[in-house]
C-alpha cells in the first residue's frame, strides 16, 4: 500500500534478538500509521495490566505516511507505551530533524520490549538492529549523550544515508516518572514518562540510520501542492506571529484572558508577565527563529542570554509551557532565569510542565509546613537545587520523582494536587477556558491541551470560553482531525493549514486512499475507541475523567470557576457523541473486540505470528 513500508521491527532487549515482519494491509487501511498503527500494536502486544517499568511493557517508535515527504510540518515521530506516570496509555511526539532519520530506516513502527542486562545503545538500520554497550556514557546528560552517540554511530560515508539519535538523561536512568526522550539537543518527546520506560530497559540511546524512502501514490501532485501551500501561507498572520515571536507570544494572550495559571493554580494572571513574555525574551536575549525539517513556520527560538549570571547560555526556548510552569506557577519574573531552569531540565531529561508543577506544589507544601525544605515563590536557586535532587532521587526529590499522586499522598495534600490521571496540566486555566476543562478531563493520556488544542478556538473567539452547552460537538471535531494529524504524523501548528478537505487530499496523494470527511471521521473515532479500550483494560474508571478538587475552587481576584455539574454535562455529551455509554465505554468497539473483529493479526501469516509470540514471551 502506498505511503507505507509494510514492515515493522520488533526488538527483544533481553535476548538481543529482533525480527522484521510485514503488516496486513487491512490494518493500514483501518488505522493508517503513526498513532493508529502504534496504538493497535500496543493494544495487541502489551500484556493486560503490565507494570509500566517491567520488561514486558512495549515502547513503540513510529513515523507516519507523510514523514520525509515534501509535506510541510511532517518531520515528527511519536512514542507510544504504557505510562509510568499515569499507568495508562502514553503518547508523546517530537520534531526536529531526527524524525527523518527514524523514517529512513524503512519501518512503519519499531517495537522494543525486554530489558538489557546492562546499559545499552541500539543502532537501528535498514536491516534491523545492532546492540552496543552504553557503560561509557551512562550518567551523561542529554547533550553529552547525543553528541557521543552521533560521533560513534551516526556517521556514514554514503551521502544518501540519514542518521540521528534519541537519548535519555540522568532522570531517565534513575526512573524519574516524568523523564523525556530528547533529540536534536533540545527537542523532546516530553510528556507521560516515555524516557522513564527507556531507562527501565537500560536503554540509554538509539541511533537511527538508513536510506529508505516511502512509496507515495502521487509524488508529483504532492510536490506541487506543497509548493503552492508555502507560497500562499508564508505571509499569513498566524504564521508570521509564530515565526516572529514563537510560542512565548501566548504569555500575553493568556494573561489578558485571565487564563495564565499562577501561584500554583490560585490565580489566572501574573502581574509581572511582561518580564517573561515574548517581548522580554527578544529584547533581553539574542533570539533567532529555528525550524524543524520541512517547516516554514519556524516557531523555535534559538536563544542566547546576553548578560547577567547566565550570560552565554544557549538553548532552544523557552517555550510557552515552560514559561508558564516556572514563570507562572513558581512566580519567577525573569525570562533569563526561566531559560536557566529550562536548560537544567533539558540536560537532566525531565518534562518541564511536570517539573514546574511539582516545584510549585512543593512551594505550597513548604508554606503549609507539610515538608521541611527551604523554598518559596521566585526562589530560583532553591528550585534549581530541587530539580537536581529530583533527577538524583535525593531526599525530598525522591518523593517528587515518583509523581504528583505519590507526593500528594505522602504529604497529605490530595485536595491541593493538580493533575488528571496523574499528569499535571499545561498552561491554560480550565476555570476560564471551559473547553479546556473537558479536554483535560477526557484526554487519554491525562491533562493535555494538544489532543484537540481547544484553547485555540476559545482564545480566538471561535466559541465563547464560557459556553458549556454544545461545546463537546465542536471539541470532537477538533479532536478527530488531530487524531488523523497524529496518524500521519503532522505538527499541530499546521492545524489551520490542513482543514478536513485538505487533509483528505493529503491522505489521497500520500496513500491513494480517496476518502471523504465522513469516512475519515469514522477512522479517527475507531482509533479513539481502541485507545479508550486500552485504558479501560488498564484500569480506567469513569471517575478518572474529572478535574481535581483544586480546579473547582474559584480563582482568586476574578472568582471564575468550573462547576462539577457543568463539567459533567460536557463529559456526558462527549461520551454520547462518541457512541459511548454513560460510563464512557465504547460499547460497539468492545463488542467487536470480544468477537475478534478488532482485526486481527498484524503479521503476514499465523505461523509468523506464533514465532513472534514465542520470541517475545
Amino acid at each position: 500500500m502506498y505511503g507505507f513500508y509494510g514492515r515493522i521491527l520488533i526488538i527483544d532487549l533481553s535476548s538481543k534478538k529482533h525480527v522484521i515482519e510485514s503488516v496486513d494491509e487491512r490494518i493500514y487501511k483501518k488505522y493508517l500509521g503513526g498513532k493508529g498503527l502504534a496504538s493497535y500494536l500496543l493494544y495487541k502486544l502489551n500484556p493486560p495490566g503490565v507494570d509500566p517499568l517491567s520488561p514486558e511493557n512495549c515502547i513503540i517508535f513510529a513515523t507516519g505516511p507523510v514523514t520525509e515527504s515534501m509535506t510541510w510540518g511532517s518531520s515528527r515521530y511519536g512514542v507510544f507505551t504504557k505510562s509510568p506516570q499515569t499507568r495508562l496509555y502514553s503518547e508523546s511526539y517530537s520534531g526536529g530533524r531526527v524524525p527523518e532519520a527514524i523514517d529512513s530506516t524503512g519501518f512503519d513502527a519499531i517495537v522494543i520490549k525486554g530489558k538489557s542486562d546492562k546499559p545499552a545503545i541500539l543502532v537501528i538500520h535498514n536491516d534491523g538492529a545492532d546492540y552496543s554497550d552504553a557503560g561509557g556514557i551512562w550518567g551523561m546528560n542529554t547533550y553529552e549523550t547525543e553528541d557521543a552517540v552521533n560521533m560513534l554511530y551516526g556517521k556514514s560515508g554514503d551521502k544518501n544515508f540519514k542518521s540521528g539519535s534519541v537519548v535519555i538523561g540522568p532522570a531517565g536512568e534513575n526512573l524519574v516518572t516524568f523523564s523525556v526522550i530528547e533529540n536534536d539537543r533540545w527537542r523532546c518527546a516530553g510528556r507521560t514518562g516515555v524516557g522513564t520506560v527507556l531507562g527501565s530497559k537500560n536503554l540509554k540511546a538509539i541511533c537511527f540510520t538508513g536510506n529508505k524512502k516511502r512509496p507515495l501514490f502521487d509524488k508529483e501532485s504532492l510536490a506541487s501542492f506543497s509548493k503552492k501551500l508555502a507560497a500562499e501561507s508564508k505571509n499569513k498572520q498566524f504564521v508570521l506571529a509564530f515565526k516572529t515571536m514563537g510560542t512565548p507570544r501566548m504569555v500575553e494572550t493568556t494573561n489578558r484572558a485571565g487564563a495564565f495559571p499562577s501561584g500554583y493554580w490560585s490565580e489566572g494572571f501574573f502581574d509581572k508577565w511582561e518580564k517573561i513574555g515574548a517581548e522580554a525574551l527578544h529584547s533581553q536575549c539574542k533570539v533567532v527563529p529555528n525550524a524543524c525539517a520541512k517547516c516554514f513556520i519556524a516557531c523555535g527560538r534559538m536563544t542566547t542570554i546576553k548578560s547577567g549570571r547566565h550570560a552565554g547560555l544557549t538553548i532552544e526556548g523557552p517555550e510557552y509551557e515552560t514559561i508558564f510552569a516556572f514563570g507562572g506557577l513558581c512566580r519567577i519574573d525573569s525570562i533569563e532565569e526561566i531559560a536557566y531552569l529550562n536548560d537544567i531540565c533539558d540536560r537532566l531529561g525531565m518534562d518541564t510542565i511536570s517539573a514546574g508543577n511539582l516545584c510549585g506544589f512543593t512551594i505550597e507544601a513548604a508554606r503549609l509546613k507539610k515538608v521541611s525544605y527551604e523554598i518559596d515563590y521566585g526562589d530560583v536557586d532553591a528550585i534549581a537545587r530541587l530539580l537536581n535532587m529530583i533527577a538524583r532521587r535525593e531526599g525530598i526529590g525522591d518523593t517528587l520523582a515518583r509523581g504528583i499522586i505519590h507526593a500528594a499522598e505522602e504529604w497529605g495534600m490530595e485536595d491541593m494536587a493538580v493533575h488528571v490521571k496523574g499528569l499535571e496540566p499545561p498552561g491554560y486555566d480550565p476555570r476560564v477556558l471551559k473547553g479546556c476543562a473537558l479536554a483535560y478531563a477526557v484526554s487519554d493520556r491525562g491533562a493535555c491541551h494538544l489532543r484537540a488544542t481547544f484553547h485555540n478556538p476559545e482564545l480566538t473567539g471561535v466559541i465563547s470560553p464560557e459556553t458549556v452547552e454544545g461545546k463537546a460537538a465542536l471539541f470532537i471535531d477538533y479532536e478527530n482531525r488531530l487524531v488523523l494529524f497524529d496518524t500521519l504524523i503532522l505538527c499541530r501548528f499546521y492545524r489551520d493549514l490542513y482543514p478536513w478537505d485538505i487533509l483528505s487530499h493529503l491522505i489521497r496523494m500520500t496513500t491513494g486512499l480517496d476518502e471523504k470527511r465522513e469516512i475519515l471521521e469514522k477512522r479517527a473515532s475507531d482509533i479513539s475507541d481502541l485507545v479508550r479500550l486500552f485504558n479501560i483494560r488498564e484500569g480506567l474508571k469513569p471517575e478518572d475523567d474529572r478535574l481535581p478538587k483544586h480546579l473547582h475552587k474559584e480563582l482568586k481576584k476574578t472568582g471564575q470557576t468550573i462547576g462539577e455539574e457543568e463539567l459533567k454535562e460536557m463529559i456526558l455529551e462527549y461520551y454520547r457523541l462518541h457512541g459511548w455509554n454513560e460510563q464512557g465505554i465504547p460499547i460497539k468497539a468492545a463488542v467487536e473486540e470480544s468477537r475478534g473483529q478488532v482485526k486481527g493479526k498484524p503479521y503476514s501469516t499465523p505461523e509468523k505470528h506464533q514465532t513472534i509470540k514465542r520470541m517475545l514471551n
